[in-house]
């Protein structure tokens, strides 16, 4: 079983990134897809979900109105649209289904 996560790299504060995670196909359709992040030192935090069937969205306090999570059935993809990052935001982003996580993508926000 495989997640895959792409797209971190290093941003300017205020920039932009958009990250993918490419799930097994059908998982789109039996699985929650959450996006999570940890940075150096501290716990795993939960960043957004997106549900199964409803294609609801959740977001954690700290990205509401910035981060876009957003998903392409055809693609087996989820996206993580990231705007105006902060240099909080620097962590290694994770994709999560069910008890399955990726190896993460790293995003690093610095002048």
């Amino acid at each position: 079983v495989q997640l895959v996560e792409t797209g971190g790299g290093v941003v300017q504060p205020g920039g932009s990134l958009k990250l993918a995670c490419l799930v097994p196909k059908f998982w789109l359709s039996t699985y929650d897809i959450r996006w999570h992040r940890q940075a150096p030192g501290k716990e795993r935090e939960w960043v957004a979900t997106i549900r199964r069937e409803s294609d609801n969205t959740y977001y954690a306090d700290f990205v509401k109105g910035r981060f876009i999570i957003s998903r392409d059935t055809g693609k087996n993809t989820v996206y993580l649209q990231m705007n105006n990052l902060r240099p909080d935001d620097t962590a290694r982003y994770y994709c999560n289904a069910y008890t399955y996580y990726g190896q993460g993508t790293q995003v690093t926000v610095s002048s």
